[in-house]
């Protein structure tokens, strides 16, 4: 399979704004994607896992078979819930060794750092069971359940891929009644809804596995979809910049809300979703070679690195984003130079770890590397 290099790019991107957008005082959290869109890098990453599903589907399927695909996908189930098991419990160490030693922060809830002191193996149980998901991992959670199901699904979709977006769809409409419904230890179930995610992770295994057949016949309409996807882009980044306007745009807070009714992340709205799915059109599209232009720069590079590291980065961006939101609040009341140091040394920081996971990384990752 031949890598793309904008794909890794982007990936890496959304990993480097979880990490900005979980350090409350960070000096270049105002710079990151929730800032200027509907949606931000959570759905950036799910979009982007799942069409990443999707492509290597077709290359495992096509070279060994529909029985190996799904066998890789299982596994990479089980990889994704261990990296879920290990690092809440790494994040919890490190936030109890924080703690430990007078540095406050609030990146995560402080709890989780009592609990592995006084109770590991309960605290290990209710992580490895998911009845506990830790903030900051969370949306590993949701990714296991989807993962998980991929090897069932993904053969239907491909199939029937009709009945199975009208599927789907339903689902996501009742994702709220759902929801509850799943054992976990918040009676609202799942914080990022399964039920309502699994909509825009299978549009990104759509992508993947049928982007050569459909695109040629998208591009016929270039122009309409084009037009279509920058007004629904920008109808989304309007709601968000009159939110943060204030008072002098209410008029045209509460008229846009006329048209959207309301804004749920943790559901998946459908805003956030036409957003999202519009945003990759322009990508994909009319943006395609700036994108490439961009993947080929210098920061490109690195950022590639980063969206390459796969789950070793998604850890290293979670672990630091502790670590940062501890440097920068203490001591207290830091000017913005201080902790623009931190930002930049924490993005440093996931690059170069990134980069020595695929310099030496498993074996196992060197293989996929390959394909």
């Amino acid at each position: 399979m031949n890598r793309l290099i904008a794909l890794d790019m982007l990936r890496g991107y959304a990993l480097v704004c979880i990490m900005l957008d979980h350090m409350p005082v960070s000096g270049l959290r105002g710079l990151t994607l929730a800032n200027f869109s509907i949606f931000d890098a959570a759905e950036l990453f799910v979009l982007l896992s799942g069409f990443l599903v999707g492509l290597v589907w077709q290359s495992v399927e096509r070279r060994d078979g529909m029985r190996k695909a799904q066998w890789r996908f299982a596994r990479r189930a089980f990889e994704v819930w261990r990296a879920l098991v290990v690092g809440g419990v790494v994040m919890a160490l490190l936030s109890a060794g924080l703690l430990a030693v007078g540095m406050k922060h609030t990146a995560i809830w402080n709890q989780y750092a009592v609990w592995i002191i006084e109770n590991p193996l309960g605290y290990l149980g209710v992580l490895a069971t998911m009845w506990l998901q830790p903030n900051l991992l969370d949306v590993l959670a949701v990714y296991v359940v989807l993962i998980a199901s991929a090897p069932l699904l993904v053969p239907v979709l491909k199939r029937f891929p009709l009945i199975f977006a009208i599927g789907s769809l339903i689902l996501w409409w009742f994702a709220p009644v759902l929801n509850p419904l799943l054992p976990n230890h918040n009676k609202n179930g799942l914080l990022f809804n399964p039920f309502g995610w699994q909509m825009l992770f299978f549009t990104g295994v759509a992508m993947g596995l049928f982007r050569q057949k459909f695109m040629p016949v998208l591009r016929r309409h270039r122009t309409l979809l084009t037009s279509l996807a920058t007004g629904m882009f920008l109808f989304g980044a309007t709601i968000v910049i009159a939110s943060k306007i204030g008072e002098p745009a209410l008029p045209l807070r509460q008229a846009l809300k006329q048209v959207y009714g309301s804004i749920d992340k943790w559901h998946l709205d459908g805003t956030r979703y036409l957003a999202i799915v519009a945003a990759s059109w322009l990508v994909a599209v009319p943006l395609a070679d700036v994108m490439e232009r961009l993947a080929s720069t210098r920061l490109g590079v690195g950022l590639q690195q980063i969206g390459r590291g796969g789950l070793w980065s998604f850890l290293a961006c979670v672990l630091l984003s502790v670590l940062g939101d501890a440097f920068q609040m203490n001591p207290p009341d830091q000017g913005f130079l201080r902790k623009l140091v931190v930002d930049l040394w924490a993005i440093l920081a996931l690059w170069w770890v990134s980069v020595m996971w695929l310099t030496y990384g498993a074996p196992w990752q060197k293989r996929r590397k390959a394909e």
